[in-house]
């Protein structure tokens, strides 16, 4: 405690300046643009002009250990003892008790955000985050990661009913993330949180150092701009990668596109339009006017319809859920990050992931999953592919039972079955492997000899290069611990 009458060496967010109360002090707004070029914007700013969330923002130059905010944010690694300067004076002024404290929580996955208490600090709580380390190749990785900390470390203050929170850059230099890069990510995430949860929050405190300082400075702007006019001076500036409704990096390959008007996609097949304007009045076999859909299974199970009927009764069954796929809306099950697009192998062939450990198979509705699956692979499966199946630290929650397999596979066209090469199950157990020979052996046919058990990222290297596919980083990182790291050799075998 500061002896009586001594002025306290913590900082009062109160008496900080705001953001909108800055516009005077940064010297003149932006130059006007010519009024050609701004009738020319026929576009909204993605980020408009809120002066109720400017109100809120706070950029302070100087140690984020001194703010009383509520919480306040330490950047460290998965262990929590990572030496860096926002973290040792973070130690230093919180006191003994806080190392103390950290061993109880025992780590802290990249991406992740941990409560503890604040001791000694003028802030109430500490938030603990682990930013990703930054590889070029890996960028998707990175900033997903990147993007996961900023939205943890918000989600936990409006949670914890939090007043105020300062936050610090998260990704440290020895981590290796570009400054800039990662200030876009930090600034669209915390605006599109305070856009959607604003009122539970009264105050963010960007705290940086003064080699920080300018480029915060510059592209604040871009995502919170003072003025109709620095709006505007500001929309060519905003990258074209502003991530989703949440800010979340999103790779294109991934996005869902949704027809505002599904049954009028244009298509020269009028077959296909026919069933695009059916999916439209109804799923049932009435509004389809196809006759009776349960006679017709019946007739299949006996055997009586042709083989081409039977076919055309199978392409017929997979359009409509095709239209079910394109006009729903699938971005909560987008957001899981389970399935996306990637490189190419040695062979030229499309890599498509799955990540098993972001299947919550009791949170999720499996007929969007199933939806979402046909959305994204349907043109995917018109060449020749592979798939990528990391079981990586997979749970029973994450486990997809075989009946809802099984249906998967018999709803998909043939297209799925006969272009996919090779179907690769990364780091399986002796149950999984068990669990898919019965799969593959009694349920379906023609998967059982594409499947391949490879133990490590090494194996797998020999088939992908490193560069041409994004990994989740703990599947790295479990690798890494299992197997060794990574050491590249000159040769390759498919």
């Amino acid at each position: 405690m500061d002896p009586l009458g001594a002025r306290s060496q913590f900082v009062d967010i109160q008496t900080l300046p705001t953001w909108q109360q800055q516009l005077g002090e940064d010297g003149e707004e932006p130059q006007d643009q010519s009024d050609s070029l701004l009738s020319q914007q026929a576009f909204p700013s993605p980020f408009p002009c809120r002066p109720d969330i400017n109100r809120k923002i706070i950029l302070f130059t100087g140690d984020i250990a001194l703010l009383n905010c509520t919480a306040i944010v330490n950047t460290s690694n998965e262990s929590l003892n990572d030496k860096n300067p926002v973290s040792d004076s973070i130690h230093h002024l919180a006191g003994p008790e806080l190392r103390d404290e950290l061993f109880k929580v025992k780590g802290c996955r990249t991406g992740e955000a941990k409560l503890t208490k604040g001791f000694n600090l003028a802030a109430r709580f500490i938030i603990h985050t682990v930013g990703p380390k930054f590889k070029s190749k890996y960028r998707t990785a990175a900033e997903s990661s990147l993007y996961s900390c900023y939205r943890n470390i918000m989600q936990l203050a409006a949670e914890q009913s939090m007043a105020s929170v300062g936050i610090c850059v998260v990704s440290t230099t020895k981590r290796g993330y570009p400054l800039e890069d990662a200030t876009h990510i930090s600034f669209r995430t915390v605006r599109r949180f305070m856009e959607s949860f604003g009122n539970r929050i009264d105050a963010v405190v960007f705290a940086v150092s003064d080699t920080e300082e300018p480029v915060f400075r510059k592209l604040l702007p871009l995502y919170y701009p003072r003025s109709e006019k620095e709006e505007m001076a500001c929309l060519p500036l905003i990258p074209a990668d502003i991530g989703n409704s949440e800010g979340e990096p999103v790779v294109p390959e991934r996005q869902i596109r949704i027809a505002e008007k599904p049954g009028n996609l244009e298509d020269d097949s009028d077959e296909e339009n026919l069933e695009s304007d059916l999916g439209q009045v109804g799923n049932h076999a009435f509004a389809r006017m196809e006759g009776d859909v349960d006679k017709q299974r019946k007739l299949i199970l006996q055997g009586q319809m042709s083989e081409a009927a039977v076919q055309k009764h199978h392409q017929r069954n997979y359009n409509r859920w095709l239209c079910r796929a394109r006009a729903e809306d699938l971005s909560d099950v987008a957001a899981l990050k389970a399935l996306y697009h990637t490189g190419v192998d040695m062979c030229g062939r499309t890599v498509m992931v799955i990540v098993g450990r972001n299947i919550p198979v009791t949170l999720i509705d499996l007929e969007k999953a199933l939806l979402y699956f046909i959305h994204v692979m349907d043109h995917i499966t018109e060449k020749e592919y592979v798939m990528v199946y990391f079981h990586t630290l997979t749970g029973e929650h994450n486990h997809l039972n075989s009946d809802f397999l099984k249906n998967l596979y018999d709803i998909v066209d043939a297209k799925f079955k006969n272009n996919l090469k090779a179907f690769y199950f990364v780091h399986p157990t002796f149950r999984s492997k068990v669990s898919t020979w019965f799969f593959t052996t009694f349920s379906v046919s023609g998967l059982k000899d594409k499947v391949r058990y490879l133990d490590n990222l090494h194996q797998l290297f020999t088939c992908i290069k490193p560069e041409q596919i994004d990994i989740p980083p703990f599947v790295v990182d479990y690798d890494a611990q299992m197997n060794g790291p990574y050491r590249p050799t000159n040769s390759s075998s498919l």
